[in-house]
Parts: structure tokens; C-alpha cells; sequence
């Protein structure tokens, strides 16, 4: 494997940095540092590049990795993001990661300043990969680099990477309508983002959209049935593929307006209820999605989505009689134990972007006899990234190198190895377990930006790098926050 080392940085210059990082006001009025946190929580996901760093990467501690990736089917698959504190490139996750950062930047993008050249750049990383993947063997769609039972029983730099690179794909036989699904919805979502700033680009991502939601179509079918082990436990599409395939729809409707995709959603049937939003289940982010054409373009067609979006909030508000989202003590939604924060930033999305199209169209609407206005979601959604922030009965941040007192242990490979620049030798698969997996020393390379998978249900953080499901970064986490963040950096 290539490692482009890159030598170690300036005292003086690294002493500026480390001022920078923990001096910086945390606080704004009285509120968190929105755009702080914004920058920092984009700046992250260079720490997630895999493939040939470019020469104005900023987290100078991580180095090429991933030259060959692809070669085991004779195809070039650089490129892309390591899904979180492994090194394995998941498509699943990854498109779904894609397609969140595209949507906040359509919806927030004016909210964002400098910030938004920096999140096409973290779009346009992604996207290169996934066409890719799309387009570089007729009738396969490549979804995934690396043997994550191997990758998964080392604990070594993305830089030194032994094990083997193994490369997954579907395929008319091994269909994968969910992964294809969501490729699609991401590409769709990104030639919008490019439109007017590289129309050739973008065209190019919505003709290759185009192409794979036929594919997803012709060939149905759950790629986790197809490449079982691969995929699983890790990211196996429990919800099945139905909810990636309204969803890529969906996409393919507001990116083009082509009739055909609204015939598609028809065909498709309704949309089920739901009180999640993630990687895996799309149907709640498809009902805000669509609602946005019942409420901003006042067309009736699309008043189930409207209902559905509706019923969602319903499910998540703390006080509606239909609400069937657990809360801790201090405050933080609760759905699950393996990496909740995840699920608190892309449901914090959707309350803040339908907050949104709510404000436009001056609507309200009842769960029971519960009056929901714009403000109520905007309260809650911000409510949720102050706690992120640091705002919680620990008084920590749960993003990395924002505020005084964050995690310092994350299950991060990369981050809890020493770099290229201070350990030139090779870390072997198993060679970084005891001296640094096992420590109790702090990572010794700050994955700025990085929000980790945080508390229990009791708000209380364990940082503890063995410890997965609290302390665990990933790209679908970041990316959904980043419009919330958007919004409230350029409210106050």
C-alpha cells in the first residue's frame, strides 16, 4: 500500500492550532458556537478520506491509504470515505452519508458562509467514488472495499492496511435495490448541489443517478441477501429496500420534476409509519422530502406525505399523546443503545428542515389536541444540538475539539495510533492493540469534528475507546447534523 508521508507539523504552528481549538469562544450570546461547530464538524470528514490526500488536507496526521482499492476487480474504486472507526469503505452508509450533506447544503447552503465550498468539497469526495462505482463495469454496481471480518479483527492505521481489500458489487443475480437506491438518492441529491457552480458535473451525476435507480429497479432484490457476511451485522438493510427505492424516487422528482418519478412513488404504494430516521430506514426522511411539494407548491397530490411527515413528528414530540420516543433526564432523545447520537442528528434534521418548509407555507398542525408550530420543532431540534454541544448533565461535548471537555478515547483507529510523521515503522494488524487500543492514554491525533456515538440512557458518557456504541465517530452521524448546525450558525 502507497503511504504519502507528510512531515510533522511546525511547533510554533501546532501551538497556534491547539490555541485555536480549545480557546475558541464556546459560547455566543449565550448560545453554543454554531459556526464553530459547523466548520469543525465539516472538517471532519477529511479524517474519514480514504484514497490519495490532496495538498490542502488539514488533519495533517492522516497519509494516503487505499492506492490499490478496487484492484481485485480490475477496477480504479479510490476514493471515498471510511464509514467510521474502521477501514472499510461501506457504500450503504456512505450514500446515505452523501445524500444528507447534499440536502443541508440545498437547504441550508445559504446559511453556511465559507463553509459551503468546504462541504462540496466533502460531497464531491464522495460522489467521485460512488460514479465510480456506478460506471466502471456494465451491469455492476460496485458497493463496498475491504473484508470487514478481517478488517474488523485489526486494529491498524488506514495507512498501513494488510488485510485484504476484497470488493463487493450487485449485480441482476445479486441484486441490491436498497444500496442502489441509495446511490441513486445521493447522486440525484449532489447534481443539485453542483448545478449551477459545475453543470457538467452535475449532469454527469444525474444521468448516472438516472441509470442506477433503473438498475435498482429492473433487479430487485436486498443486498444483504446477496452479500450476507459482507454486509452483516454491520450495515444489513433491515428495513428492507422499499423505503431506498421511495426515497430514491423521491430524489429523482426534485431533481428533475419528471413525471415518471411520480408515476414510480404512485406505483410504489404508501409510506409506513415510522419513528426513526437513519442510514437504514428512509421512509420518515421521504415523507418530509415529498411534504415539501403539498406545502411550499400547495399541490394536494402530495398530502399523504405531508400526513406522514406529520405522523413522524407525532411520534417524536415529547408531549404529543401519540409520541413514542423515549427522553433522558437531561433532555436527549433516546432510541437505541448502539450509537443513539446518530439517530438524534438525522431526526434533528428532519424537525428542523420541516420546521422550515412550515415557516414558508405559515403552517401549524395538532398531534391530539398538542398545538406544533415551526418555533415548537425549532426548539426541540435546537434543544438537541445544545446537549451535542455540551449543554448535558456531563457537561462535555460530544463532538471532538469543540468546547473545553470532550472525548479524548474515541474507537478510532486512525486517530488512536500515532501517525506516520512521529511512527514511520509499520503498525501490523494486530500490532496496535496492546500498546494503544488498550491504553488509557488520550489519542494521540485529534479527529476534530468527530461526534461520537455518546451517552446511555442515564446521560452519562463512558469515554472508553473499547466501548463502540458510546464512543464510536461515524460519517452518517456528522452529516446530518450539518444543517441543523447551518441553520442555527446563521441565526445567531
Amino acid at each position: 500500500m502507497g503511504k504519502g508521508r507528510k512531515g510533522g507539523a511546525h511547533p510554533k504552528s501546532l501551538i497556534f492550532f491547539l490555541l485555536v481549538l480549545f480557546l475558541c469562544c464556546v459560547h455566543v450570546d449565550g448560545h453554543p458556537n454554531y459556526k464553530d461547530a459547523l466548520s469543525k464538524a465539516i472538517l471532519f470528514f477529511q479524517g474519514q478520506r480514504s484514497g490519495k490526500l490532496p495538498s490542502d488536507q488539514k488533519l495533517t496526521w492522516r497519509s494516503n491509504s487505499g492506492l490499490s482499492d478496487g484492484s481485485a476487480a480490475q477496477v480504479d474504486l479510490r476514493g471515498g470515505y471510511y464509514d467510521a472507526g474502521d477501514n472499510v469503505k461501506f457504500n450503504f452508509p456512505m450514500a446515505y452519508t452523501t445524500t444528507m450533506l447534499s440536502w443541508s447544503t440545498l437547504e441550508y447552503g445559504g446559511r453556511m458562509g465559507a463553509e459551503l465550498v468546504s462541504v462540496r468539497v466533502a460531497i464531491r469526495w464522495a460522489t467521485d467514488y460512488l460514479i465510480k462505482c456506478a460506471t466502471a463495469t456494465p451491469g455492476k454496481l460496485y458497493v463496498g472495499v475491504g473484508d470487514p471480518n478481517a478488517d474488523h479483527k485489526c486494529w491498524e492505521r488506514p495507512e498501513d492496511m494488510d488485510t485484504v481489500r476484497s470488493v463487493y458489487s450487485v449485480s441482476a443475480g445479486n441484486p441490491g435495490s436498497d444500496v442502489a437506491g441509495e446511490t441513486a438518492a445521493a447522486l440525484a441529491a449532489a447534481s443539485m448541489v453542483f448545478r449551477k457552480v459545475d453543470p457538467v458535473y452535475s449532469k454527469l451525476l444525474l444521468k448516472t443517478s438516472k441509470n442506477v435507480m433503473q438498475f435498482a429497479l429492473q433487479y430487485r432484490g436486498a443486498y444483504s441477501d446477496s452479500l450476507g457476511s459482507a454486509v452483516c451485522p454491520f450495515y444489513c438493510s433491515y428495513s428492507g429496500y422499499k423505503d431506498e427505492l421511495v426515497w430514491g424516487a423521491a430524489w429523482l422528482l426534485r431533481a428533475t420534476n419528471e413525471g415518471s418519478y411520480l408515476n414510480l412513488l404512485k406505483s410504489l404504494g404508501g409510506i409506513d409509519g415510522t419513528d426513526i430516521f437513519s442510514w437504514d430506514n428512509k421512509f420518515a426522511g421521504a415523507s418530509v422530502l415529498l411534504s415539501r411539494r403539498a406545502l411550499l407548491n400547495k399541490d394536494n397530490s402530495f398530502e399523504q406525505y405531508k400526513q406522514q411527515a406529520e405522523d413522524f413528528v407525532c411520534r417524536i414530540l415529547p408531549n404529543s399523546p401519540s409520541s413514542s420516543t423515549q427522553y433522558t433526564k437531561g433532555g436527549l432523545m433516546y432510541k437505541l443503545s448502539q450509537s443513539n447520537l446518530q439517530y438524534v442528528t438525522s431526526i434533528t434534521f428532519l424537525l428542523s428542515t420541516y420546521a422550515k418548509y412550515m415557516m414558508s407555507a405559515s403552517h401549524t398542525f395538532k398531534c391530539g389536541n398538542i398545538l406544533v408550530t415551526p418555533t415548537t420543532l425549532r426548539k426541540l431540534s435546537q434543544s438537541q444540538v445544545d446537549y451535542i454541544l455540551g449543554e448535558n448533565p456531563m457537561k462535555m461535548s460530544y463532538m471532538v475539539g469543540y468546547g473545553p471537555d470532550f472525548p479524548k478515547r474515541i474507537h478510532h483507529r486512525g486517530s488512536s495510533l500515532p501517525s506516520l510523521a512521529r511512527h514511520p515503522e509499520n503498525i501490523r494488524c494486530d500490532g496496535g492493540f496492546q500498546p494503544f487500543f488498550y491504553s488509557s492514554n488520550p489519542n494521540p491525533n485529534i479527529l476534530i469534528g468527530a461526534i461520537v456515538g455518546g451517552p446511555d440512557q442515564n446521560d452519562f458518557y463512558r469515554d472508553d475507546r473499547t466501548d463502540y456504541s458510546q464512543s464510536e465517530p461515524a460519517t452518517y452521524i456528522n452529516a446530518a447534523l450539518i444543517g441543523p448546525l447551518a441553520y442555527l450558525a446563521g441565526s445567531y
